[in-house]
């Protein structure tokens, strides 16, 4: 357990033989770049719709519609829960 605040600062070394990115200094996510990419991917669903097979395959259609559903909930879900995250 730390004993002082330089302790709790003090970050563990990542070792390179475990996790490569620390040999070229970037070692993080794409938070906004995956949120970007949902929302692409919500669009792309509900663009899918409107092709010449899916016109008359009602199946799909409501495939697509739902999972593009789906995920524009989770991707709001994600957003309120960042967004309040502060709070707790």
């Amino acid at each position: 357990m730390a004993r002082n605040t330089r302790e709790l600062a003090r970050r563990p070394e990542v070792d390179p033989e475990e996790e490569p990115s620390v040999e070229w200094g970037w070692h993080g996510g794409f938070p906004r770049g995956m949120v970007i990419a949902g929302w692409f991917c919500v669009f792309l669903l509900v663009v899918f719709n409107f092709t010449n097979n899916n016109l008359v395959n009602h199946t799909a259609n409501v495939w697509l519609v739902g999972l593009a559903i789906v995920m524009a909930i989770g991707l709001v879900a994600h957003s309120v829960r960042k967004r309040t995250s502060w709070r707790r």
